[in-house]
């Protein structure tokens, strides 16, 4: 028939017509795109596989190979520990790189040592190793009497309170090997004297002495004029602490309460007998007392 579809007829005698439905169509297309998406999915997977396996096998040729081996250790921020000291403390291995190199641990040593208050380690590559030190500083050296109370032996403590090191004589084997540093700021410093027998200094420990923490905090908590001008404590006890200043004129300052009243009370004695007054006592600053020459 012109124009339209003949199919074969069937044993009936009548024509079998077939069709697709859209819908089938439509699924079938999903099915296929979906596919494509899951190959693809795949191919990309197996790349980023690859190129992880790559680079994890990389890192562990580059981590224990020599490149970046550690040819400086450059150290800043050191001044009373002796290059020696620094490099038995911080213990960097010969054969280490920047890679292997256990920072955490150089920093833990170090930071076991009295005049190490903090320290940071640093990888500058291609081939540096940088340890950045914070000192302590000497804010006095107290004079302790030794065990058998017949001599007197310096310390070094810090204004933390924390006892940094026995001041070896300077001609001494050991202060051949000390810093010249440590002279200079001890010679410098606030001298502590006549501190109770008994005072028992350990290196890396904090103060427990009454006397010497009152001293320290006495001097530490003045806001004028005079806390630059105290070269000398004696602190025998609390209540008999006295300071000398830069002139020779001795302070009975007693304990390190009302600090800025027994300044101004100190203060105002000597500027009423600038060249004649030689001792003063503000333990009660309400009732002061001086001596003249």
């Amino acid at each position: 028939m012109p124009g339209g579809r003949y199919d074969a007829p069937t044993s009936s005698g009548r024509q079998r017509l077939s069709s697709v439905r859209v819908g089938d169509l439509d699924r079938l297309e999903r099915q296929g795109r979906a596919q494509a998406r899951y190959r693809r999915y795949l191919v990309r997977l197996a790349i980023i596989v690859g190129i992880a396996a790559a680079l994890v096998i990389g890192a562990v040729v580059v981590y224990n190979s020599s490149l970046f081996s550690i040819k400086n250790v450059n150290v800043t921020g050191v001044e009373h520990l002796t290059s020696e000291e620094m490099s038995a403390l911080a213990g960097v291995p010969s054969d280490t790189t920047l890679l292997r190199v256990d920072a955490a641990a150089i920093e833990n040593r170090l930071k076991q040592d009295a005049w190490v208050q903090d320290v940071q380690v640093n990888r500058i590559f291609p081939d540096t190793l940088e340890i950045a030190v914070t000192e302590r500083q000497i804010a006095a050296v107290v004079e302790v009497p030794t065990s058998d109370g017949k001599s007197i032996q310096p310390w070094a403590i810090a204004s933390d309170h924390m006892w940094l090191m026995p001041i070896p004589d300077r001609e001494s084997e050991a202060g051949q090997r000390t810093s010249a540093k440590v002279y200079e700021d001890a010679d410098a410093a606030l001298h502590i004297k006549e501190v109770p027998f008994g005072t028992n200094p350990q290196v890396g420990a904090y103060c427990t002495d009454d006397s010497v923490l009152n001293a320290l905090d006495i001097v530490s908590g003045m806001t004028t004029e005079l806390a630059g001008r105290v070269k000398t404590v004696y602190a025998d006890g609390v209540e008999e602490t006295r300071l000398v200043l830069d002139n020779n004129v001795e302070i009975a300052f007693g304990s390190a309460d009302n600090i800025r009243d027994k300044e101004r009370v100190a203060l105002g004695i000597m500027e009423q007998h600038p060249d004649s007054v030689a001792y003063i006592n503000v333990r009660d600053p309400a009732s002061p007392t001086y001596r003249a020459l």
